[in-house]
């Protein structure tokens, strides 16, 4: 307990006020000495392991004509920093599930993206966020759903792996086990933010035209036509030094959602997977037909079973979303390094880093 208060405490204060790297470098320090093993499925590593990391902040209708220079300039300089943070704990040999975990918490912790205070609003006007890791040498994992109180969802999620025997914990009981674990809790008027309310305000008006006007009969169809942050979502996927892989993903939902809705991010098998034998993903789009197709494990069932390329097994289960249907994109790396992003909207807010440092950010599909 003593050190998973202590490893908090110094996320909250790290995040608060040094750079990425540096970040990396501190969290690495209290890494034990065991962790810094460079080895995978027996195998011994060369002396310079390759590491790679790579993040998402949501898919959608991203258009370049529809982005001002500004805005578009405060995305890339966040996606920078986040990808920075993680990549900081890894070169210094860190753990992928620590370099998942800070990097989402600075994620949840920016109103830019849809997790933690830039969360969206349910039909109510409350909050909900969803979160799940998962630990690809081990395949442990921890998902949490339907949280008010939670700042950080993506830590709640690593305890309920690590301390207790459940995978998934939801809504009052995941606070209660919270609670019990010192995590902070927030009031829910620290989610509120100008922007996610006025959507939420913009989409009650458009629904309720729609209600008015003559119903004509067609197929059902989650979530059409939604604006630019309908995928919102925040994920991270890392190979460490020591050949692990983990992945990461955390969520508000989907704007004016209803019923206690839970989508894919807190799914493993669906919005999140980690496995050292083939690869780690995380998702961001349509939840339901991500569920319904079981994304993230197809992915790592068609690199496990039918041996396929990274690109071809990502490009594949996203053509299967589409064909029912959804839309959205994930990231994925496998076990030796291979990175894949693929996406079947306008756009995907995503970034990579490889062992030579220099960041890569991309928000188009073009």
């Amino acid at each position: 307990m003593t050190k998973d208060k202590s490893r908090r405490k110094f996320l909250r204060d790290a995040l608060g006020g040094v750079s990425a790297v540096a970040l990396g470098a501190q969290l690495y320090s209290s890494v034990p000495a065991q962790n810094k093993v460079s080895r995978s499925h027996g195998t011994v590593r060369s002396a310079e392991p390759s590491i790679r990391f790579a993040i998402h902040g949501g898919a959608g209708t991203i258009l370049r004509n529809q982005m001002s220079a500004a805005r578009e300039k405060e995305y890339r300089d966040a996606l920078t920093q986040a990808l920075m943070i993680g990549y900081g704990i890894l070169k210094k040999g860190g753990p992928g599930l620590d370099a998942v975990e800070a990097t989402i918490r600075f994620m949840e912790d920016s109103p830019l993206f849809n997790a933690g205070k830039g969360a969206v609003f349910t039909s109510a006007g409350t909050n909900e966020l969803d979160s799940s890791i998962m630990d690809g040498k081990t395949l442990k994992a921890g998902a949490v759903a339907g949280l008010k109180h939670i700042k950080n969802p993506i830590s709640l999620a690593r305890l309920v792996m690590e301390k207790s025997k459940h995978v998934m914990m939801v809504s009052d009981g995941a606070e209660a086990f919270a609670k019990e674990q010192g995590v902070e809790l927030v009031p829910a008027s620290y989610f509120y933010t100008e922007d996610r309310w006025k959507a939420l305000q913009r989409e009650k008006a458009a629904e309720e035209e729609k209600n008015k006007a003559p119903k004509e009969k067609k197929p059902l169809k989650a979530h059409a036509s939604l604006p630019e942050h309908e995928y919102g979502t925040v994920g991270a996927v890392a190979l460490d030094q020591g050949g692990n892989i983990a992945a990461g993903t955390s969520t508000g939902g989907i704007s004016n959602k209803k019923w206690g809705r839970v989508g894919d991010s807190p799914i493993i098998g669906a919005g999140t997977y980690a496995n050292n034998r083939t690869c780690g993903v995380s998702a961001t789009g349509d939840g339901e037909y991500f569920i319904r197709s079981v994304v993230a494990h197809d992915l790592s069932a068609l690199l496990e079973y039918k041996g396929l390329s990274l690109k071809e097994a990502a490009d594949v289960v996203i053509e299967k979303v589409d064909k029912l249907g959804g839309k959205g994109g994930l990231i994925t790396i496998d076990k030796d390094g291979h990175l894949a992003m693929s996406f079947s909207t306008s756009g995907m807010y995503r970034g990579h880093v490889g062992a030579d440092g220099q960041p890569i950010i991309e928000i188009y599909k073009d």
